[in-house]
């Protein structure tokens, strides 16, 4: 990642949160993903994933770069877990790590919008993040954290993630569309 700069300078548009370095507390936080399976859905999460994010003076210069090992996903199946890291999906064996890097943040009313890279195995392709801010708020070690929540909605087939099982009437066994969905917590680093 980057280099830790902390202003502690504020915001303009939202009370508390000052600029600076805030990494993602994963013991807080969680990335995860649904994805139709017959006629259910699948959850899965990733265990390790390391990121941060970068707030700027002027709220929409922020950045955020995020690093998940494929590796490390959880489904409660270990069977379907070693699937999924398998060359049929993730080939985590070949291409360990999944990554965002943003490319732009834009208010959305109440919310935001940040765009960016998401990189699957050799695949980059841009996606939106839609972004709810949940606050600012010290925590039991005086550090300063933000929260937010972010989803989107990916083709998996357009990362090159396409294996499927045919069923009858023309139906397919995984869906194609995978609700991405993140709930984190990140520390202001000093």
């Amino acid at each position: 990642m980057s280099e830790i700069v902390t202003t502690g300078t504020p915001t303009s548009s939202i009370p508390g949160l000052v600029a600076g370095t805030y990494v993602i507390d994963a013991t807080h936080s969680e990335i995860g993903f649904t994805v139709r399976h017959l006629m259910t859905k699948v959850r899965g999460t990733f265990q390790e994933y390391a990121g941060e994010i970068i707030v700027k003076d002027s709220l929409e210069e922020s950045t955020a770069a995020v690093s998940v090992e494929l590796g490390s996903v959880h489904t409660r199946s270990e069977q379907r877990d070693g699937h999924l890291r398998s060359g049929d999906f993730f080939d985590a064996e070949n291409s360990p790590k999944m990554t965002f890097v943003s490319t732009a943040l834009k208010p959305e009313g109440d919310d935001y919008i940040l765009a960016g890279e998401l990189t699957i195995k050799t695949v980059t392709k841009p996606i939106e993040l839609a972004v709810e801010f949940l606050g600012v708020q010290q925590n039991a070690y005086g550090q300063t954290v933000i929260g937010f929540e972010a989803s989107a909605q990916i083709s998996r087939k357009e990362w090159g993630i396409d294996f499927n099982v045919p069923l009858e009437g023309g139906k397919l066994l995984i869906g194609d569309k995978v609700d991405i969905h993140l709930d984190v917590q990140a520390a202001l680093q000093v």
